[in-house]
């Protein structure tokens, strides 16, 4: 979908090519063709989040500049596709509806290392580690965690301890809509 308008700004759909938090930027191919899109840290932030993983499915709004085509507004971002990718062993013992439904708790990152695959975060009002498996984190659409980051997770009690099962951006959490009775 390619929507123009007066000032010169469109909507463009496709997927994330890379992203860098190291270096604040990364690039979106657009489903139509045409040149990457620049994708900045400052305008991923605005979202709400500060990364992205590669193949995600994102929609912007794009400007063409001197510089050439520059995202700056993401309006929306689903985790890539990987229907054939398998689930995780300690998490393939539970049923797919269960962790669906696991209620969403807010959560704070205590720390995150791309490199090792794994952190750990608290939800707010227990000081119980939550375990963050590098691969949820794709699962979830994103790249990375800051320390301190704000965000919103579904975890069930595994075998080793409370694992994450879905994380999300704290601002994508709270503007959800409340499903009622």
């Amino acid at each position: 979908m390619n929507d123009q308008d007066i000032t010169g700004t469109r909507t463009v759909q496709g997927r994330v090519k890379w992203f860098d938090p190291g270096k604040g930027f990364g690039f979106v191919v657009a489903d139509d063709g045409g040149p990457d899109i620049l994708l900045h840290a400052n305008v991923l932030r605005n979202y709400g989040q500060s990364s992205v993983t590669d193949g995600a499915m994102i929609a912007v709004v794009v400007q063409c500049t001197g510089r050439g085509m520059q995202a700056i507004e993401v309006e929306l971002i689903a985790p890539p596709e990987g229907g054939d990718t398998p689930p995780l062993e300690d998490l393939a013992a539970f049923d797919p509806v269960a962790l669906a439904s696991a209620p969403l708790e807010p959560a704070r990152v205590k720390w995150f290392d791309k490199g090792k695959g794994f952190g750990f975060a608290n939800v707010f009002g227990s000081d119980d580690d939550v375990f963050v498996h590098v691969e949820v984190l794709r699962r979830s659409g994103l790249a990375d965690l800051q320390p301190g980051e704000a965000i919103c997770l579904r975890a069930v009690d595994g075998k080793r301890g409370r694992m994450a099962t879905m994380v999300s951006t704290w601002e994508s959490a709270v503007s959800a809509p409340v499903l009622s009775d």
